[in-house]
């Protein structure tokens, strides 16, 4: 599915926009203790066309394939209008990777995407601003952080890039990995496949998950959370519908190129090199679900001012105590 990204992308900066004006409204400061920055770093799981287990392919967590999980970073800051309220802003650097070589043989469906024996992997960069809540604030007992636990549900929307690259194996047995965007593997952008439009690889993508704090004192807290992105697009791990026929290649592509997308776009024959099968317009990926990530995220955070910094500042200006 194409993206109108210029639309989106001002639709996302006029929301950080607004964000910005409803701090200013508020008057939020170091002083008041209603900024806290932090870091975070957990796995990152990847949802799409390839791999998966037993049986036919499913959407969320029943096709992860775990030895593909890559680690996720990311910095955010939040400010704070109300205790039970929270804007954030954060930003993740990522890796995703899928490989139909994970899906198992056991005699059901999943054997279909193993034969299939496509894979990709994709660096990845995400930007979003999102509203936090905490229901609990309003059954807290005492005042302050410390030692509080409360929980959240977070929703928001982001901007992410990517770019897909597929295993392509030289004719010396080596083995080298190449965009699959220019290559037009399932004919984006051919006239002789015009429902097939060309991806942008940059994407909106709306998040939805959870997590819990637990403030060790009034400026530090640990947390975990689940983050889940659902995208606009089919394409990141670049498969999407069915096979096309190669000798439309050599005449979108340089001649490196076109070697290129026939081996990457129909592997099967690598996979088992005596299969002869038709495979022209037939289901190379599902067009009827988008790719989706989700990440789980250990957090550390930091709250700016307040309470504590107040304290903090009258302990200085104490006169020294002698015994």
């Amino acid at each position: 599915m194409r993206t109108i990204v210029p639309v989106r992308l001002f639709v996302l900066i006029c929301a950080f926009l607004l964000l910005g004006s409803a701090v200013k409204a508020q008057s939020l400061s170091l002083a008041n203790g209603r900024l806290e920055i932090g870091a975070g770093i957990g796995p990152m799981f990847f949802l799409g066309d390839l791999g998966g287990s037993l049986g036919r392919g499913k959407t969320f967590i029943k096709d992860l394939d775990f030895p593909l999980t890559k680690l996720n970073k990311g910095l955010y800051i939040n400010i704070y209008p109300a205790e039970w309220l929270g804007f954030r802003l954060a930003g993740n650097i990522s890796y995703l990777e899928g490989d139909d070589a994970q899906a198992p043989n056991k005699g059901g469906d999943e054997r279909f995407r193993q034969q299939r024996n496509l894979k990709f992997k994709s660096n990845l960069q995400e930007a979003y601003a999102a509203v936090e809540v905490y229901p609990t604030v309003f059954f807290e007992e005492y005042d302050g952080l410390t030692h509080k636990i409360r929980p959240y549900l977070v929703g928001g929307v982001g901007v992410f890039h990517f770019n897909p690259q597929g295993e392509y194996i030289k004719p010396d047995g080596t083995t080298e990995w190449v965009d699959l965007h220019p290559l037009k593997l399932e004919g984006q952008g051919m006239k002789e496949y015009p429902d097939r439009k060309p991806y942008s690889l940059t994407q909106m993508n709306l998040l939805m998950g959870g997590g819990i704090k637990y403030y060790l004192n009034e400026t530090f807290y640990v947390g975990f959370e689940i983050l889940h992105r659902k995208t606009f697009t089919d394409y990141v791990d670049d498969v999407s519908t069915k096979y096309i026929d190669p000798r439309y290649f050599d005449q979108y592509l340089t001649p490196t190129q076109a070697a290129h997308a026939r081996q990457l776009m129909y592997r099967e024959n690598i996979y088992n090199p005596g299969t002869s099968r038709r495979y022209i317009n037939t289901q190379r990926g599902d067009p009827k679900e988008n790719d989706a990530y989700f990440s789980s995220i250990l957090r550390f955070g930091w709250r700016l001012g307040g309470d504590a910094m107040s304290k903090l500042k009258k302990k200085q200006l104490k006169c020294p105590v002698y015994y």
